[in-house]
Protein backbone atom coordinates (compact mmCIF):
# COMPACT_ATOMS: atom_id res chain seq x y z
CA UNK A 1 0.00 0.00 0.00
CA UNK A 2 1.47 3.34 -1.12
CA UNK A 3 1.35 6.32 1.21
CA UNK A 4 1.08 9.82 -0.35
CA UNK A 5 2.82 12.72 1.25
CA UNK A 6 1.14 15.99 2.25
CA UNK A 7 2.43 17.85 -0.80
CA UNK A 8 0.96 15.27 -3.12
CA UNK A 9 -2.42 15.39 -1.35
CA UNK A 10 -2.54 19.21 -1.52
CA UNK A 11 -1.58 19.22 -5.18
CA UNK A 12 -4.23 16.75 -6.20
CA UNK A 13 -7.06 18.09 -3.99
CA UNK A 14 -9.94 20.00 -5.57
CA UNK A 15 -9.62 19.32 -9.30
CA UNK A 16 -8.32 15.78 -9.06
CA UNK A 17 -5.06 16.60 -10.84
CA UNK A 18 -1.76 18.27 -10.18
CA UNK A 19 -2.00 22.00 -9.32
CA UNK A 20 -0.69 24.39 -11.96
CA UNK A 21 1.61 27.16 -10.86
CA UNK A 22 1.14 30.57 -12.52
CA UNK A 23 4.06 32.38 -14.01
CA UNK A 24 5.46 35.32 -12.02
CA UNK A 25 3.99 38.67 -13.09
CA UNK A 26 0.74 37.25 -14.46
CA UNK A 27 -1.41 39.29 -12.03
CA UNK A 28 0.39 42.49 -12.97
CA UNK A 29 -0.19 41.83 -16.65
CA UNK A 30 -3.93 41.21 -16.03
CA UNK A 31 -4.24 44.45 -14.04
CA UNK A 32 -2.52 46.47 -16.76
CA UNK A 33 -4.82 44.88 -19.31
CA UNK A 34 -7.92 46.01 -17.39
CA UNK A 35 -6.48 49.52 -17.05
CA UNK A 36 -5.69 49.70 -20.76
CA UNK A 37 -9.15 48.44 -21.65
CA UNK A 38 -10.90 51.20 -19.64
CA UNK A 39 -8.50 53.87 -20.88
CA UNK A 40 -9.59 53.22 -24.44
CA UNK A 41 -13.31 53.27 -23.58
CA UNK A 42 -15.47 56.39 -23.39
CA UNK A 43 -15.89 57.85 -19.88
CA UNK A 44 -19.37 57.37 -18.39
CA UNK A 45 -18.93 59.91 -15.58
CA UNK A 46 -18.67 63.69 -15.64
CA UNK A 47 -15.10 64.93 -15.36
CA UNK A 48 -15.52 67.31 -12.44
CA UNK A 49 -14.34 70.07 -12.02
CA UNK A 50 -13.70 70.52 -15.74
CA UNK A 51 -17.33 69.59 -16.43
CA UNK A 52 -20.01 70.98 -14.13
CA UNK A 53 -22.79 68.56 -13.14
CA UNK A 54 -26.32 69.15 -14.40
CA UNK A 55 -28.21 69.19 -11.10
CA UNK A 56 -32.00 68.71 -10.82
CA UNK A 57 -34.18 71.61 -9.57
CA UNK A 58 -34.77 70.05 -6.12
CA UNK A 59 -31.11 69.48 -5.33
CA UNK A 60 -30.30 70.01 -1.63
CA UNK A 61 -27.09 71.92 -2.09
CA UNK A 62 -27.21 74.90 0.25
CA UNK A 63 -29.91 76.91 2.04
CA UNK A 64 -30.49 80.36 0.55
CA UNK A 65 -32.27 83.36 2.09
CA UNK A 66 -34.57 85.91 0.45
CA UNK A 67 -34.35 88.89 2.78
CA UNK A 68 -37.46 90.61 1.43
CA UNK A 69 -39.69 87.76 2.59
CA UNK A 70 -38.21 87.39 6.07
CA UNK A 71 -40.42 88.84 8.83
CA UNK A 72 -38.10 87.86 11.73
CA UNK A 73 -40.60 85.40 13.18
CA UNK A 74 -37.73 83.23 14.58
CA UNK A 75 -39.57 80.06 13.60
CA UNK A 76 -36.67 78.61 11.61
CA UNK A 77 -34.23 79.25 14.46
CA UNK A 78 -36.52 77.68 17.06
CA UNK A 79 -37.20 74.56 14.99
CA UNK A 80 -33.56 73.99 13.97
CA UNK A 81 -32.34 70.82 15.78
CA UNK A 82 -28.69 71.96 15.55
CA UNK A 83 -29.21 75.60 16.61
CA UNK A 84 -27.05 76.76 13.71
CA UNK A 85 -29.19 79.77 12.64
CA UNK A 86 -28.35 83.14 14.19
CA UNK A 87 -30.84 86.02 13.85
CA UNK A 88 -30.58 89.58 15.11
CA UNK A 89 -33.15 92.33 14.57
CA UNK A 90 -34.53 95.60 15.91
CA UNK A 91 -37.91 97.32 15.84
CA UNK A 92 -38.75 100.45 13.90
CA UNK A 93 -41.92 102.54 14.14
CA UNK A 94 -43.26 103.65 10.78
CA UNK A 95 -45.67 106.61 10.66
CA UNK A 96 -49.12 105.84 9.23
CA UNK A 97 -49.67 106.60 5.58
CA UNK A 98 -53.23 107.97 5.89
CA UNK A 99 -53.99 108.51 9.57
CA UNK A 100 -54.35 105.90 12.28
CA UNK A 101 -51.81 104.41 14.61
CA UNK A 102 -48.12 104.07 13.93
CA UNK A 103 -46.95 100.63 12.84
CA UNK A 104 -44.09 98.77 14.52
CA UNK A 105 -42.00 96.63 12.17
CA UNK A 106 -39.11 94.24 12.84
CA UNK A 107 -36.04 94.91 10.72
CA UNK A 108 -33.58 92.11 10.03
CA UNK A 109 -30.02 92.99 11.06
CA UNK A 110 -28.30 89.62 10.85
CA UNK A 111 -29.21 86.22 9.48
CA UNK A 112 -26.37 83.70 9.47
CA UNK A 113 -26.16 79.92 9.14
CA UNK A 114 -23.24 77.90 10.49
CA UNK A 115 -22.75 75.18 7.88
CA UNK A 116 -20.19 73.47 10.09
CA UNK A 117 -23.15 72.48 12.31
CA UNK A 118 -25.94 72.23 9.73
CA UNK A 119 -26.99 68.67 8.89
CA UNK A 120 -29.14 69.69 5.87
CA UNK A 121 -32.39 68.32 7.27
CA UNK A 122 -34.43 71.08 5.60
CA UNK A 123 -36.70 71.71 8.59
CA UNK A 124 -36.11 75.47 8.41
CA UNK A 125 -37.15 75.50 4.75
CA UNK A 126 -40.33 73.57 5.50
CA UNK A 127 -41.49 75.58 8.54
CA UNK A 128 -40.86 79.06 7.07
CA UNK A 129 -44.38 80.53 6.63
CA UNK A 130 -43.29 83.31 4.25
CA UNK A 131 -41.08 81.40 1.76
CA UNK A 132 -37.89 83.16 2.79
CA UNK A 133 -35.66 80.04 2.72
CA UNK A 134 -34.97 77.91 -0.35
CA UNK A 135 -32.81 74.99 -1.42
CA UNK A 136 -30.17 76.18 -3.89
CA UNK A 137 -28.10 73.76 -6.02
CA UNK A 138 -24.75 75.36 -5.04
CA UNK A 139 -22.31 73.08 -3.25
CA UNK A 140 -18.92 74.74 -3.83
CA UNK A 141 -18.56 76.79 -0.64
CA UNK A 142 -15.78 74.92 1.16
CA UNK A 143 -13.39 76.88 3.37
CA UNK A 144 -9.91 76.23 4.72
CA UNK A 145 -10.92 77.40 8.20
CA UNK A 146 -13.96 76.00 10.00
CA UNK A 147 -14.68 79.42 11.48
CA UNK A 148 -15.37 80.72 7.97
CA UNK A 149 -18.27 78.30 7.51
CA UNK A 150 -20.65 80.85 9.10
CA UNK A 151 -22.21 82.57 6.09
CA UNK A 152 -24.06 85.86 6.56
CA UNK A 153 -27.25 87.09 4.89
CA UNK A 154 -25.45 88.74 1.95
CA UNK A 155 -23.89 85.42 0.91
CA UNK A 156 -27.16 83.59 1.54
CA UNK A 157 -29.02 86.04 -0.68
CA UNK A 158 -26.58 85.48 -3.54
CA UNK A 159 -27.54 81.82 -3.59
CA UNK A 160 -31.23 82.70 -4.14
CA UNK A 161 -30.33 84.02 -7.59
CA UNK A 162 -29.35 80.48 -8.60
CA UNK A 163 -32.48 78.74 -7.30
CA UNK A 164 -33.93 76.82 -10.22
CA UNK A 165 -37.67 77.06 -10.99
CA UNK A 166 -39.84 74.09 -9.96
CA UNK A 167 -40.42 71.38 -12.57
CA UNK A 168 -43.51 71.70 -14.74
CA UNK A 169 -46.62 69.63 -14.09
CA UNK A 170 -46.85 66.26 -15.76
CA UNK A 171 -48.93 65.97 -18.89
CA UNK A 172 -52.59 65.65 -17.93
CA UNK A 173 -52.09 66.72 -14.30
CA UNK A 174 -54.54 69.22 -12.82
CA UNK A 175 -53.44 72.08 -10.55
CA UNK A 176 -54.44 71.92 -6.91
CA UNK A 177 -57.70 73.85 -6.25
CA UNK A 178 -57.70 76.75 -3.85
CA UNK A 179 -59.35 76.33 -0.41
CA UNK A 180 -62.25 78.60 -1.49
CA UNK A 181 -63.06 76.44 -4.53
CA UNK A 182 -62.70 73.02 -2.92
CA UNK A 183 -66.05 71.66 -1.57
CA UNK A 184 -66.33 70.32 1.96
CA UNK A 185 -66.26 66.55 1.88
CA UNK A 186 -67.40 63.92 4.35
CA UNK A 187 -65.62 60.78 5.43
CA UNK A 188 -66.91 58.95 2.35
CA UNK A 189 -65.33 61.51 0.06
CA UNK A 190 -68.60 62.85 -1.39
CA UNK A 191 -69.31 66.62 -1.26
CA UNK A 192 -71.86 67.59 1.38
CA UNK A 193 -73.80 69.85 -0.99
CA UNK A 194 -74.51 67.10 -3.54
CA UNK A 195 -74.91 64.15 -1.13
CA UNK A 196 -78.57 63.06 -0.66
CA UNK A 197 -79.72 62.25 2.88
CA UNK A 198 -79.14 58.66 3.86
CA UNK A 199 -81.81 56.25 5.09
CA UNK A 200 -80.62 56.69 8.67
CA UNK A 201 -81.04 60.48 8.42
CA UNK A 202 -84.56 60.34 6.85
CA UNK A 203 -87.21 59.74 9.54
CA UNK A 204 -89.70 56.97 8.81
CA UNK A 205 -93.41 57.90 8.51
CA UNK A 206 -95.13 57.77 11.91
CA UNK A 207 -91.86 57.62 13.82
CA UNK A 208 -91.31 59.72 16.93
CA UNK A 209 -89.16 62.81 16.47
CA UNK A 210 -85.77 62.80 18.15
CA UNK A 211 -85.34 64.03 21.69
CA UNK A 212 -84.15 67.48 20.66
CA UNK A 213 -87.30 67.97 18.52
CA UNK A 214 -89.88 66.47 20.93
CA UNK A 215 -92.14 68.87 22.92
CA UNK A 216 -90.93 69.53 26.47
CA UNK A 217 -92.45 67.41 29.19
CA UNK A 218 -93.99 68.85 32.34
CA UNK A 219 -91.66 68.84 35.31
CA UNK A 220 -93.26 67.94 38.69
CA UNK A 221 -93.83 70.99 40.85
CA UNK A 222 -94.14 73.42 37.93
CA UNK A 223 -97.09 74.74 35.97
CA UNK A 224 -98.10 72.52 33.08
CA UNK A 225 -97.80 74.03 29.62
CA UNK A 226 -101.11 75.00 28.00
CA UNK A 227 -102.66 72.48 25.64
CA UNK A 228 -102.07 72.76 21.96
CA UNK A 229 -105.71 73.79 21.22
CA UNK A 230 -105.54 76.69 23.69
CA UNK A 231 -102.31 77.84 22.18
CA UNK A 232 -103.83 77.72 18.69
CA UNK A 233 -106.91 79.70 19.82
CA UNK A 234 -104.76 82.33 21.45
CA UNK A 235 -102.70 82.62 18.31
CA UNK A 236 -105.85 83.15 16.23
CA UNK A 237 -107.23 85.81 18.59
CA UNK A 238 -104.10 87.87 19.03
CA UNK A 239 -102.28 89.42 16.09
CA UNK A 240 -99.03 87.80 15.27
CA UNK A 241 -96.07 89.61 16.73
CA UNK A 242 -93.45 90.71 14.22
CA UNK A 243 -90.78 88.13 13.84
CA UNK A 244 -87.50 88.93 15.48
CA UNK A 245 -84.86 89.90 12.98
CA UNK A 246 -82.55 87.04 12.15
CA UNK A 247 -79.16 87.20 13.71
CA UNK A 248 -76.77 88.85 11.35
CA UNK A 249 -74.24 86.48 9.89
CA UNK A 250 -70.78 87.08 11.26
CA UNK A 251 -68.72 89.06 8.84
CA UNK A 252 -65.67 87.29 7.49
CA UNK A 253 -62.38 88.28 9.13
CA UNK A 254 -60.62 91.09 7.39
CA UNK A 255 -57.68 90.07 5.29
CA UNK A 256 -54.29 91.36 6.33
CA UNK A 257 -53.07 94.22 4.27
CA UNK A 258 -50.75 93.11 1.52
CA UNK A 259 -47.25 94.46 1.33
CA UNK A 260 -47.03 97.55 -0.83
CA UNK A 261 -45.38 96.86 -4.17
CA UNK A 262 -42.47 99.13 -4.97
CA UNK A 263 -41.00 99.52 -8.41
CA UNK A 264 -37.18 99.30 -8.39
CA UNK A 265 -35.24 102.49 -8.93
CA UNK A 266 -33.99 102.26 -12.53
CA UNK A 267 -30.98 104.51 -11.96
CA UNK A 268 -29.72 102.44 -9.05
CA UNK A 269 -30.44 99.24 -10.98
CA UNK A 270 -28.33 100.29 -13.95
CA UNK A 271 -25.50 101.62 -11.79
CA UNK A 272 -25.17 98.52 -9.55
CA UNK A 273 -25.52 96.17 -12.52
CA UNK A 274 -22.69 97.93 -14.37
CA UNK A 275 -20.49 97.84 -11.26
CA UNK A 276 -21.05 94.13 -10.67
CA UNK A 277 -20.43 93.22 -14.30
CA UNK A 278 -17.22 95.26 -14.23
CA UNK A 279 -16.03 93.19 -11.26
CA UNK A 280 -16.54 90.00 -13.28
CA UNK A 281 -19.60 88.81 -11.33
CA UNK A 282 -21.85 86.24 -12.92
CA UNK A 283 -24.67 87.84 -14.92
CA UNK A 284 -27.47 86.22 -12.91
CA UNK A 285 -25.90 87.13 -9.58
CA UNK A 286 -25.24 90.69 -10.75
CA UNK A 287 -28.86 91.15 -11.84
CA UNK A 288 -30.11 89.89 -8.47
CA UNK A 289 -27.83 92.22 -6.52
CA UNK A 290 -28.80 95.17 -8.69
CA UNK A 291 -32.51 94.49 -8.31
CA UNK A 292 -32.23 94.14 -4.52
CA UNK A 293 -30.31 97.43 -4.28
CA UNK A 294 -32.83 99.17 -6.56
CA UNK A 295 -35.78 98.02 -4.44
CA UNK A 296 -34.10 99.23 -1.25
CA UNK A 297 -33.37 102.61 -2.85
CA UNK A 298 -36.98 102.91 -4.03
CA UNK A 299 -38.28 102.16 -0.53
CA UNK A 300 -36.00 104.78 0.99
CA UNK A 301 -37.27 107.35 -1.49
CA UNK A 302 -40.88 106.39 -0.80
CA UNK A 303 -40.36 106.68 2.96
CA UNK A 304 -38.90 110.17 2.59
Amino acid sequence: MAIRTGQEVGAGAGDGGPKRRSLPGTGLIKGLGVTLKHMLQRSITQEYPDEKPDLPPRTRGVIALKQENCTVCWKCSRECPDWCIYIESHKETHPPVSGGRARSVKVLDRFAIDYALCMYCGICVEVCPFDALFWAPDFEYAEYDILNMVHEKDRLEEWTYRVLPPPALEEGAEPMPSPEEEPIRTGGGEPVASRPPSAAETPAPGAQPPAEMAPPRAVPGTAEPPPARAVAATADAEPAAPAAPAAAAPSPPARPAEAEHVEPDQETLDRVLAEELAKGTDRRVAEGRARAAAIRAARRKAGG
